[in-house]
């Protein structure tokens, strides 16, 4: 009886993290509904730090000025190079909106190891407003976004609001594993780290932060030695005693077509940065991997048919729970297309977590880092 147990066993725990998900998704965007009312419409200044070109620019540029927002909006650029091919694109925008309040700063000076931390650092001085919002170059939103964003800050204690991301358009398999990755694995894991701790940390798609709360910690400069400065910057806030929030709207994540190669070393780039950045946590969620739960269901089954129910309940409950997160939450229209890529994916999962162990070197926009304790970073030459 015990043997025949055995693989159940090894699976209940990525068993019970997938249900617990589910548990988190449904009673997180279920709140935000209720929750949710029109509030006052405080001035923001939205900073977007820019290297390079990234898929569809402008029209992710032009998304943050056509936004359903009643207060002051001012959007400003960050860039380290006149030469950078995205400067007539920023250019372009500032011509076809003419009546926005958008600014271009181009600074080549560095401030550490981190050059998106360094352009922030350089164009704070133009910031005009207290509410303060950071957004990768590669992001879209919905007009919705800064009413919905802002609403948070309501709360005088709310010192920075996290939005979830997503990526509804891929091109091949190797953008369908980053993706479906943000479906079945980044946002359960943000929801079930809320729920059990509150958010501790920010995620770098787009973070809104008080100006008294940067000050609080150091500005923008208390984050140019770390990788993650997303992380850091969320995980300062939150130890100097300011309430992060949630927001429920997705901002969209463009990618534009990469090789399977590119989209790994991504990947382990992500793992490596987590590693050291939350090592209790990271190391923890070794034990909730699906990839491996079925490995060792089918390794310990006194026979292939208890192997294969074992399995199959698992990653029938995992089929199932991942497709409602896509249809119903998050509303990307990867699932079901794409439902049959989630073992590939899950096994993707695992080695990058296995491999982030094996060493501290990370490829980011063309340079290499090592990472160090706590998750500084030094530039390899």
């Amino acid at each position: 009886m015990l043997r025949t147990l055995l693989p159940f066993i090894a699976i209940l725990p990525a068993l019970s993290y997938s249900l617990f998900s589910l548990f988190c998704a449904r009673r997180f965007f279920r709140n935000s509904r209720l929750c949710s009312s029109q509030s006052a419409s405080p001035a923001v200044t939205i900073l977007k730090p820019v290297k390079g070109m990234d898929a569809d620019s402008y029209d992710n540029f032009a998304s943050f000025c056509s936004q359903k927002y009643s207060g002051e909006v001012q959007l400003v650029f960050a860039a380290a190079s006149p030469d950078d091919a995205i400067i007539p694109i920023i250019r372009q925008l500032i011509d076809d909106f003419t009546h926005h309040d958008i600014t271009l700063i181009i600074n080549p000076a560095l401030h550490g190891p981190n050059y998106k931390v360094s352009n922030l650092i350089n164009a704070f001085p133009q910031v005009k407003h207290d509410i303060i919002i950071v957004c990768d170059s590669d992001v879209s939103v919905e007009p919705n976004y800064l009413q919905s964003v802002t609403s948070h800050f309501a709360d005088p204690q709310t010192g920075l609001v996290a939005s979830l991301y997503r990526t509804s358009d891929v091109h091949g398999i190797a953008t369908a594993l980053e993706a479906t990755g943000f479906t079945t694995e980044m946002i359960p894991n943000v929801l079930i780290a809320r729920q059990f701790e509150g958010l501790t940390f920010a995620l770098g798609a787009s973070m809104a932060v008080r100006r008294n709360a940067l000050e609080a910690i150091g500005g923008f400069e208390a984050l140019a030695g770390y990788l993650a400065d997303d992380y850091q910057l969320g995980n300062k806030v939150y130890r100097a005693g300011w309430h992060i929030a949630l927001d429920s709207s997705f901002v969209e994540s463009v990618i534009s077509p990469e090789s399977l190669m590119a989209v790994l070393s991504r990947q382990l780039r992500w793992a490596r940065t987590m590693r050291v950045s939350r090592p209790g946590g990271y190391l923890a969620s070794g034990f909730t991997l699906p990839f491996p739960a079925a490995l060792l269901a089918s390794l310990l089954a006194p026979s292939p048919v208890v192997g294969v129910t074992a399995v199959a309940l698992l990653y029938g409950v995992r089929l199932s729970v991942s497709l409602f997160f896509s249809r119903r939450f998050v509303r990307d229209g990867l699932f079901p297309t794409w439902l049959w890529l989630l073992p590939l994916r899950d096994m993707l999962a695992f080695f990058t977590w296995a491999l982030s162990f094996l060493g501290n070197c990370v490829d980011w926009r063309g340079s290499r880092f090592v990472l160090k304790s706590g998750g500084e970073i030094e530039e390899l030459v």
